[in-house]
């Protein structure tokens, strides 16, 4: 069985509420892992207000990404295309290769690419200095 964390409570500024049947709260969790409380009245300013952000939030983000949706297939074409025509002995390459493949690795999710896929791009076109043995004495 999971040890429930102990949540610590924090007042409303507002309404001062305490917990009951009538009254919701709001939890987070912090960064070390504990859980905080607030309990607030159906009609307290600071829950109205922290609704109407997350409605807006959630607002906005819909509409980013629609708006993106819209525009990455034409953009990643754009890239592809570009990176296609570049010549294969320029400096650059690399940072094209790296750019072109994580866009792909974008165009194939449905959310981010997550950071072990960044990483396993990175490396396989920036692999880290490998020792130099040749030269080493001893």
């Amino acid at each position: 069985m999971t040890d429930k964390p102990e949540t610590e409570h924090i007042d409303c500024t507002d309404c001062y509420a305490l917990p009951g049947p009538d009254n919701s709260h709001t939890a987070y969790v912090k960064t070390d892992g504990r859980v905080c409380a607030t309990w607030h009245t159906p009609d307290c300013p600071a829950l109205t207000i922290m609704r109407i952000n997350l409605e807006e939030g959630t607002r906005r983000f819909q509409e980013q990404d629609e708006w993106a949706q819209g525009v990455f297939p034409a953009a990643h074409e754009r890239l592809r295309k570009a990176a296609a025509a570049m010549p294969a002995d320029t400096a650059a390459q690399p940072f094209i290769d790296a750019l072109t493949e994580l866009v792909q690795a974008q165009a194939d999710t449905t959310g981010s690419v997550l950071l072990h896929q960044w990483a396993e791009i990175l490396e396989r076109y920036f692999p880290p200095e490998l020792p130099d043995t040749e030269h080493t004495t001893e």
